[in-house]
């Protein structure tokens, strides 16, 4: 296991806690919490338990076939990806006719499905803020803050950032209750060995 995922797996497994880890892009965050979160789903409930917002489309791509690949033996595990861009239609259908324990999104895409009624938050024991400075950077304060106050008061909280601006501890407290948190060090340099060109 990477450092992240060393620290934060045994922490998110053993207790349901409010739960704060950081570490750069590139240093298997994915893992560090789409682990744990297919450990806590409970598969015979067909519902959205879990939800995962990430700030853009490929990453919520990208996050999303992590997670189905780490599932691949766990038997009538539903993990699903929405985001704009990309026909609702579609989207509708699909978390109609067979909702996921794991519903991957950006915010806007979650909110214009929550707004359509097609989405019930109520039973989601897990929301995972994924590069939360840069969803922050990027405007969607308001959008997370309309998402949050569609679920349960006792889920648990998983935030993970590169960077820990003084906004982002804002909302860690006003969000967050007595959050476990996990820092991996920035001096760590990651995928140093990749060459980028262009032409």
């Amino acid at each position: 296991p990477t450092p992240i995922q060393e620290k934060a797996i045994p922490m998110l497994l053993e207790s349901a806690t409010d739960f704060l880890g950081l570490a750069q892009t590139g240093t298997g965050k994915t893992a560090a919490f789409g682990l744990p979160l297919i450990e806590q789903m409970d598969t015979d409930r067909n519902m959205v338990q879990s939800i995962v917002l990430a700030p853009t489309r490929e990453l919520a791509q990208q996050i999303a076939e992590a997670i189905k690949s780490f599932s691949k033996y766990r038997k009538f595990l539903g993990v699903d990806v929405v985001y704009g861009g990309a026909p609702i239609s579609a989207q509708i259908t699909r978390l109609k006719k067979n909702p996921p324990q794991i519903l991957v999104a950006t915010p806007g895409r979650m909110i214009d499905l929550i707004n359509r009624k097609v989405l019930n938050l109520s039973n989601v024991n897990f929301v995972v803020l994924d590069e939360a400075d840069e969803m922050l950077n990027m405007g969607f304060k308001e959008d997370i803050d309309t998402i949050l106050s569609f679920t349960q008061h006792d889920k648990n909280i998983w935030l993970f950032s590169a960077t820990m601006p003084a906004e982002i501890r804002d909302n860690v407290h006003r969000y967050m209750k007595e959050p476990r948190e996990v820092s991996v060090s920035s001096k760590e340099r990651v995928n140093t060995n990749i060459e980028h060109r262009f032409v």
